[in-house]
């Protein structure tokens, strides 16, 4: 993301529920050496770090204390395929990504293609922003990637309406992304891990 949100659209954001985590910024500064310490310290069966003086883990308060994200509400939940996404894109964006790939687009396109609503735009044209703004948030750090370049346009589903995306768990899906991270990257055959890594520091 470019910087903190348009004033214009502080509203829309309080309503998704996104205002806190948009405030905070992108995080900490990670630290590589931390990370694959604590990953080689995860026990998939139990989801814990297994440390020294005990276990521990990542709980949804700890999600809630970094983001403020809601936590009560509905689990996030959706078909991926079979879907149009550019008329999805089009419906809720009002434009039509050049490259729609297995239902990611790249952030890059997000960026240049929203730039910052001004006093003169239409409230549909400040909609549209807040929701490209969200999916930013989302692919840049919440539920990111592994190449931190594309987002996938399922979350756009669930911006359809600001009051009903306040009302899903968003805490929820951000640390099982975390968690089904922490244990694929367990495996000796995967090297990356994707997701909130602020969380582990």
């Amino acid at each position: 993301m470019t910087g903190p949100p348009s004033p214009l659209i502080q509203d829309y954001l309080r309503e998704a529920g996104f205002w806190h985590v948009a405030m905070i910024g992108r995080g900490c500064k990670l630290d590589p050496k931390l990370i694959s310490a604590l990953i080689k310290r995860w026990r998939h069966k139990t989801h814990t770090f297994h440390l020294p003086c005990g276990e521990c883990t990542i709980t949804l308060e700890d999600v809630h204390l970094q983001l403020g994200l809601p936590v009560d509400g509905d689990a996030i939940t959706g078909s991926v395929h079979s879907t149009d996404w550019g008329a999805i894109c089009y419906e809720l964006l009002g434009v039509i990504p050049d490259n729609i790939n297995g239902g990611r687009i790249e952030m890059g396109w997000l960026r240049d293609t929203f730039s910052k609503p001004d006093d003169d735009s239409t409230e549909l044209e400040k909609i549209r922003y807040a929701r490209a703004y969200i999916l930013q948030i989302i692919g840049d750090y919440l539920m990111s990637d592994l190449s931190r370049n594309l987002v996938h346009l399922i979350w756009l589903l669930k911006l359809v309406d600001f009051r009903a995306a306040g009302e899903f768990s968003w805490e929820s899906a951000v640390l099982a992304t975390l968690y089904r991270e922490m244990c694929g990257v367990t495996r000796p055959n995967k090297a990356k891990i994707r997701g909130y890594l602020s969380l582990l520091q």
